[in-house]
């Protein structure tokens, strides 16, 4: 082909282009609108979201499929599901432990009790059993749970797995690493897991100390962050210390000199904590084994990671893990909902972030409204203060239906506890917010035990004794630029 036939061919094409490029492009662009609203129809769960998007995709060609799939796509469940795609469930056989029906009669209640209806869905939820035989001991803050921490690592014979979202170097840090690092030198196995944003809040990191320590350690989805970022997404938020498969450690109590309050720190933290004996250790040990497996990669079996499924006391209790990986993301709501569906007289709660979706606003006014007491007790002063004014935008949802809250005077509360009808508990480290309740991995138990529930909202009463009222007329009353401020903060409840 000569030169001239060659330039004709290339003239040709670029003239069929320059007729066709309209046509090609309103393809591409119904190509792109379509798919983007095919995968909103078929992806999102609630009927407004959907119809936003697909408004915005239809209305704003090309700008509304880019905004969907920067802002409309939940990633965080795909990698959370990607990045433990494959990992085997841990589950311990607990057979023996199970309470049975008559013990549930005489613990829980009738059949057709609010209560046994909520074990019943828990256990649905959860696919884990209720189990009977259990001790367990609340710990006021680092001041009780510390030197119990550190006497049951004193004393371990076998195994000791640490997981701590946070893990400062700082005295009492390195006083946990310097107990750790005897442990491992006794022959003890000894595993430490610190989540990859909470190892970054003080530096140098902890890590390094526990190595030196002959302890092994390993970070939870490590970050290039140089520095934490307390709304990164992903995190393991849950607080776990097993011994020997025997006794456990779990609640909201982070590893740091703030949560020692007789230390006098800068930043001091009130916290609880509870102590675990019997079989429901069991399901803290799973939830730790599957966290270590992730992130080092080790399986961890044999003996010395065997339950011990003895019991110890006549509790009956229940671990709840979530996290964003779960097949069903809403896992803890559906508990909180139905906890508060049961309640018949009283719901006390206690947490430092208050966020939640309508759906629990819905159900914390129903109960209100049903005539049961709920009282919300939230810190006064907040250690996030985005969390706290999104929070005031929307504190009017629980209020206007008959909803009692209270702000708790300082030190910090970082407590998080729910208590209905004095006879139903539950503790970990989930807060109420869509950053616990779906974008971090978490830890719960639920306890059913008159004494401990009835202890438990006694101690929430006392807190509420000290507190301030906020009332309806407080939040209406805040000036027009704090609503505004607080309005905007709301917009990103969903990530804070």
């Amino acid at each position: 082909m000569d030169a001239l036939s060659s330039g004709t061919l290339w003239n040709d094409a670029w003239r069929w282009l320059a007729a066709a490029w309209p046509h090609l492009t309103a393809a591409a662009i119904a190509a792109l609108t379509i798919g983007a609203s095919a995968h909103a129809i078929l992806v999102k769960r609630d009927t407004r979201s959907t119809i936003g998007w697909v408004g915005l995709i239809w209305l704003s060609p090309v700008f509304g499929a880019i905004a969907y799939a920067v802002l409309g796509v939940n990633r965080i469940r795909s990698r959370a599901s990607q990045l433990r795609a494959g990992q085997a469930r841990i589950s311990h056989f607990l057979a023996p432990a199970v309470a049975p029906v008559d013990r549930l009669r005489e613990a829980v209640g009738p059949d057709e009790s609010p209560l046994r209806s909520l074990a019943t869905l828990v256990g649905n939820v959860t696919d884990r059993p209720l189990v009977d035989g259990n001790a367990i001991e609340t710990l006021a803050g680092g001041d009780e749970a510390y030197p119990r921490m550190l006497e049951a690592i004193e004393h371990a014979r076998h195994s000791v797995g640490l997981a701590s979202y946070i893990f400062d170097n700082d005295p009492t840090g390195r006083m946990f690493a310097e107990a750790l690092g005897r442990a491992a030198t006794r022959g003890v196995a000894v595993r430490v897991l610190v989540d990859g944003i909470g190892a970054a809040y003080t530096f140098p990191p902890i890590t390094g100390v526990l190595a030196a320590q002959g302890v092994t350690v390993a970070r939870f989805l490590p970050t290039t962050v140089p520095i934490y970022f307390a709304y990164a997404n992903l995190r393991n938020h849950r607080k776990i210390l097993v011994v020997d498969g025997r006794v456990g450690f779990t609640g909201g109590l982070n590893i740091r000199d703030g949560c020692w309050l007789a230390h006098q720190p800068r930043h001091p933290v009130r916290d609880t904590h509870f102590r675990l004996e019997g079989p429901v250790v069991a399901q803290l040990l799973e939830v730790f084994v599957e966290d270590w497996a992730f992130a080092a990669d080790e399986t961890l079996d044999g003996p010395a990671w065997r339950p011990a499924l003895d019991p110890a006391g006549g509790m009956l209790a229940r671990g709840i893990r979530f996290g964003p990986d779960d097949p069903d993301i809403g896992r803890i709501k559906l508990v909180l909902v139905g906890a508060l569906a049961a309640a018949q007289k009283s719901v006390r709660i206690m947490t430092p972030y208050f966020l939640p979706d309508d759906a629990i606003f819905q159900a914390l006014d129903v109960a209100a409204m049903r005539g049961v007491e709920v009282d919300i007790v939230l810190p006064e002063d907040n250690n996030l203060t985005l969390v706290s004014w999104a929070s005031d935008a929307m504190l009017w949802q629980a209020l206007g239906r008959g909803c009692n809250v209270w702000m708790s005077p300082p030190p910090f509360e970082h407590t998080k506890l729910m208590v209905v009808d004095r006879g139903w508990a539950m503790f970990g480290s989930g807060n109420w917010d869509e950053r616990s309740m779906r974008l971090n991995f978490e830890f719960n138990v639920e306890t059913y035990d008159r004494d401990l529930a009835g202890r438990l909202d006694a101690r929430i009463r006392g807190v509420i004794a000290r507190s301030r009222r906020r009332t309806l007329a407080d939040v209406d009353g805040r000036s027009l630029l704090v609503r505004l401020r607080d309005g905007i903060a709301r917009l990103f409840s969903p990530y804070l």
